[in-house]
């Protein structure tokens, strides 16, 4: 996504950033003690500032992120883990998914309780190829058995912190927390996700995300011309 120089994650709706827009899911959520947040070093003091403007308070540390995902997700990890362990449960989440509810954090802290690891999915509505060099198909997947992953995803500190362990023994950099697991073989929980939990990646995802917060004040005006007649 083309944004004059702004990381997307720092992309204003009306007003209010992306990734504080996400960050007030989890601050207004009852269960969720404390938060960390990983970010792009040299937009720390403006997501501090962000976060004062939107009143947030459950922030306890930003981190440097990483050159990748993984690392960004780590650095994150390690910071958490002087406060939480054991079977407390941590919530792993893109800082560009803003439309997430309510009702999906309460479920991803309830599965991973349960199973030690949940991951938020939706049936691919599209079916599947497999290409190697994005030219030439030469396989096919059963579109019912085709999931598309989430986040947040949520995880056993235990669990999520001896993965870490064997990633950075086996100098591995996996796209996503699930994907780490499933690489070092372990089976990973899924659970019904939420269709509008788009991650705004692209141009197409912005235009979704801002004729959602349309639809919402939309919504709302709706209601009150009603009772008002």
């Amino acid at each position: 996504m083309k944004s004059n120089d702004i990381p997307k994650q720092f992309l204003k709706i009306e007003g209010k950033t992306i990734i504080t827009r996400t960050i007030n899911h989890f601050e207004k959520h009852p269960e969720v003690d404390f938060i960390v947040v990983a970010c792009i070093e040299s937009w720390i003091e403006e997501l501090r500032r962000e976060l004062d403007e939107e009143g947030i308070k459950k922030v306890t540390a930003i981190v440097p992120g990483g050159a990748t995902g993984y690392q960004s997700i780590h650095n994150g990890l390690m910071k958490a883990a002087e406060r939480a362990g054991g079977k407390d449960i941590v919530l792993i989440c893109d800082g560009v998914r803003p439309m997430l509810s309510n009702d999906l954090i309460t479920n991803c802290i309830r599965e991973a309780t349960k199973y030690e690891t949940a991951v938020p999915v939706t049936p691919s509505i599209d079916s599947v190829l497999y290409s190697e060099d994005g030219i030439h198909c030469s396989k096919s997947y059963e579109r019912r058995n085709m999931f598309i992953t989430q986040a947040p995803q949520g995880y056993t500190m235990d669990k999520i912190l001896w993965a870490h362990e064997q990633a950075e023994k086996k100098k591995l950099d996996p796209v996503s927390s699930g994907e780490l697991l499933l690489e070092l073989g372990e089976e990973i929980h899924i659970f019904q996700g939420i269709r509008e939990n788009i991650k705004v990646t692209t141009p197409e995802d912005l235009h979704a995300l801002r004729a959602n917060q349309y639809y919402g004040h939309f919504k709302e005006f709706a209601k009150e011309l009603l009772q008002y007649e």
